[in-house]
């Protein structure tokens, strides 16, 4: 394991997907969201809620220690925002975007998705670069 990467930052920064995920597909986006994707509040709720939550925050746990491999451990916040908000602009949206094209789903969802990956590793990435050693 590098020695040079802050494992709270990233742990942090994985958590900071919830925070951020709540906001976005509920009280912001979720009724959009859920139009858009076909996933109604019945099925959200039969989820196995464990296992869901669980596999995010690996997930998310992968993405932040990523992050933090590609911006190095003496970031400053302002240089973390920026390569946090030009991954998600530029390799997670592109690449939603070549497989919603391909999938025909809409223009709506995929901002919406996409919207949220780029604010998400904004966020990551902010943390990350001020978060030092």
């Amino acid at each position: 394991m590098p020695a040079n990467v802050n494992w709270i930052a990233v742990v942090i920064s994985a958590l900071a997907g919830f925070a951020v995920g709540g906001l976005w597909y509920g009280p912001l986006f979720g009724s959009a969201w859920r139009q858009e994707s076909g996933v109604t509040l019945e099925k959200a709720k039969s989820a196995n809620m464990p296992k869901l939550y669980g596999t995010v925050l690996i997930l998310n746990l992968i993405a932040a220690f990523s992050l933090a491999m590609f911006i190095g451990p003496n970031a400053t916040w302002s240089f973390g925002l920026f390569a946090g908000f030009m991954t998600g602009l530029t390799f997670i949206a592109t690449a939603l975007g070549v497989i919603y094209l391909f999938e025909y789903r809409s223009l709506r969802l995929w901002l919406i998705n996409a919207g949220y990956q780029i604010v998400i590793f904004s966020v990551m990435g902010t943390i990350l670069g001020a978060w030092h050693q």
